[in-house]
């Protein structure tokens, strides 16, 4: 008889909290459309802001329209990504026109510029929570890394922002310019609450430090903010003396936000001469990105 293996308890974990996150994306977001967008006629960006102006427009039903009008961006992302995310967005992207279809969600309010708001914070939530489970509820996100991998000039954002443009003027010429103006609102809402969602209130700085006192600064960030770093050698490409290929350590750590004019305060105080290079992370995962206990 042959036996099986059962999948290990990380994968599981994972599987089961991907899962959690996508259903919750997807009642996060129903409930910002059907609680709040359509009962004002206010629409958000992307294939979801097309799809809710076409339902208008046309009469047609939005939970239908999401299915049609996502599924040649799914299987894009099949083409080009691969089968489990296209898989992953397709059930999610299902999941949501089934809820909008079958779920009982009342209309909260009839002031506009709360649903505006609360509309988009519901929407950009959601979609955020299905992202970090590995699936997409509006297939714009795909269109945009397509276009910017085949023309590296161009960013996603700005993709993005040149397709809301085209949806939000034809918002304003078949809704009027009152709706559109309040759709603008509710896309400002969710993209940023999409960005909490994704990014956090700790967003993470990479800071690199170049300075003859490295070894003073790798101390100061480890045992006075807690933080771990990386020691990399670099040489001088020109000093003030004209030396040249002087060897030097840097320092590279991850920090968030908050504790960034700290460590810069720490920096200055050792070395007032040193370089500092900051960059925006996405995300940070693994080594010492938690800040540990100080004794």
């Amino acid at each position: 008889m042959p036996t099986t293996v059962a999948p290990p308890a990380s994968s599981l974990a994972d599987t089961l909290k991907n899962t959690a996150l996508v259903v919750l994306g997807i009642l996060s977001a129903a409930f910002g459309l059907k609680g709040f967008l359509l009962g004002s006629h206010f629409i958000d960006g992307g294939v979801t802001g097309v799809s809710m102006l076409l339902a208008q427009v046309l009469g047609l039903p939005l939970a239908a329209l999401l299915l049609v009008i996502n599924l040649p961006f799914v299987i894009l992302g099949y083409r080009q990504i691969g089968r489990l995310f296209a898989l992953k967005s397709a059930l999610a992207i299902a999941g949501l026109s089934v809820a909008l279809a079958v779920l009982p969600i009342p209309d909260i309010t009839p002031d506009k510029l709360l649903t505006a708001v609360f509309g988009g914070l519901f929407i950009g939530a959601g979609i955020g929570l299905a992202m970090r489970g590995g699936a997409v509820l509006d297939g714009t996100e795909i269109a945009a890394l397509l276009i910017t991998k085949h023309s590296p000039l161009v960013k996603v954002s700005d993709v993005i922002l040149i397709l809301n443009v085209f949806i939000f003027t034809a918002a304003a010429f078949f809704l009027g310019k009152e709706p559109a103006l309040y759709s603008i609102l509710t896309y400002v809402a969710a993209s940023k609450s999409l960005d909490f969602l994704l990014n956090g209130l700790e967003q993470y700085t990479g800071v690199t430090i170049v300075s003859d006192l490295s070894e003073e600064i790798r101390e100061a960030i480890t045992e006075k903010l807690g933080r771990g770093v990386t020691i990399y050698q670099g040489k001088r490409g020109y000093g003030k003396r004209g030396d040249r290929n002087v060897d030097r350590d840097i320092v590279f750590t991850v920090v968030t936000r908050l504790e960034l004019p700290q460590l810069r305060t720490e920096v200055r105080r050792i070395d007032p001469a040193a370089f500092l290079i900051q960059q925006t992370v996405d995300d940070a995962e693994g080594g010492m990105v938690k800040k540990r206990p100080l004794h």
